[in-house]
């Protein structure tokens, strides 16, 4: 085959996107097929304009200057390209191949549902719900999709116009081969990086600042959980710099609770601090996917998640639940949240092994080239005219 893979531009400070349109573009290569990554330049976007102008020169980019590129470019193409998108994000480009063999690859609506108002703790301002619904008249114009879970393909039914001809579940495969490390290997990783792992173990949060992310959430449970304990355990958060909501909070743990910032971690260093940790505490109040969720379980770090589709979907049958943290009276919450990790911790040692197979046993079925090869057959469906469906 021969894949044009549209991707976001290189110059925004997206990170888990370029992972997944990376993944495509070297799993289709490694089968043999031609793939060619088309996305806007920076043209306007690296003009010497303040930093508050700067997202509206990027959108000249995106909306102007590409578009123009992209019909000039598909004169010389022939009829049986398969264009794929790797984000349903990128939706405003999909009229432009909407009558030729095409793919969306949908992650989450966590931006859309929010413009909707859907989420009342991310509120949407006028210009952000203009561009989302222009988002979304785009993508609607699309006729295949593969979704990344059964959740965000229910939410994408509710979104579309019409009924598409095809729309089917393919879970995400990990996008580094997450594995459990010794501690005769992941010691050497973390003390490279002036970690040093408590005899006692620690608790582990990955993630990014988003709001959905719950990171918040996070220390709340962790003070709640330090209160409770003589001796809690301390809490490392792995990945963006903390806001200073967060560090009010972490400064604010009572007792001998202990708070530990960690960003820029490679890969590597996080598969370590995954395989040395005690338990992995993600409350997250939505999600598309969850990789953490995967990522934990397959290097033998057991998961406290939110007990809602996607993250039950991806926990399935191995990983422990809690609410969604409310509107109102999350003390409540946090405190019985805090006493879930408590009970977790301490454990038997049969049973915690027991919740570590099946954590190997859960995050084993997303497996990268299992994945690679569904989007391949599926890509042949839709270049031969065939209708999949789940």
């Amino acid at each position: 085959m021969n894949i044009i893979l549209f991707t976001h531009p290189h110059f925004l400070a997206s990170q888990s996107m370029p992972r997944f349109a990376s993944m495509i573009q070297q799993g289709m290569k490694a089968r043999g097929h031609t793939v060619e990554v088309w996305s806007p330049d920076a043209y306007f976007y690296r003009l010497p304009v303040s930093q508050r102008f700067k997202k509206w020169l990027g959108y000249l980019d995106q909306f102007v200057v590409f578009p123009l590129q992209v019909r000039a470019r598909l004169k010389k193409l022939t009829l049986d390209t398969l264009f794929v998108f790797s984000d349903q994000a990128l939706g405003s480009w999909v009229p432009l191949v909407s009558k030729r063999p095409h793919v969306i690859h949908v992650h989450d609506f966590m931006a859309l549902r929010s413009s909707l108002g859907e989420f009342v703790e991310n509120p949407t301002g006028w210009t952000g719900r203009q561009y989302q619904a222009m988002i979304r008249r785009g993508f609607g114009r699309g006729q295949n999709f593969v979704s990344v879970s059964e959740k965000t393909c229910t939410d994408l039914q509710r979104f579309l116009p019409t009924k598409p001809r095809v729309s089917t579940v393919v879970y995400n495969g990990l996008n580094f081969p997450f594995q459990c490390m010794s501690r005769a290997e992941y010691l050497p990783a973390l003390i490279a990086v002036g970690l040093t792992v408590p005899a006692s173990g620690f608790l582990l949060h990955v993630g990014g600042n988003q709001w959905y992310k719950n990171r918040v959430g996070v220390l709340e449970i962790y003070a709640a959980y330090a209160r409770q304990e003589p001796s809690p355990l301390p809490l490392w958060m792995v990945g963006a710099p903390p806001t200073d909501a967060m560090k009010t909070i972490a400064q604010s743990v009572m007792g001998k609770g202990e708070v530990r910032f960690l960003a820029g971690l490679t890969d590597e260093q996080v598969c370590a601090a995954y395989s040395a940790a005690r338990l992995m505490i993600f409350p997250s109040l939505a999600e598309g996917f969850g990789w953490p969720i995967a990522e934990a379980m397959a290097c033998g770090c057991p998961v406290l998640t939110t007990g809602e589709a996607p993250m039950t979907e991806v926990g399935g049958e191995a990983a422990f639940y809690i609410p969604r943290r409310p509107d109102s009276d999350p003390a409540v919450w946090a405190v019985q949240a805090g006493k879930q990790v408590a009970h977790i911790l301490m454990l038997s040692l049969n049973k915690q092994q027991q919740c570590q197979a099946q954590g190997f046993k859960q995050a084993a079925k997303f497996d990268t080239q299992h994945t690679m090869n569904t989007y391949e057959n599926i890509y042949r469906q839709i270049i031969n005219g065939i209708e999949v469906f789940n």
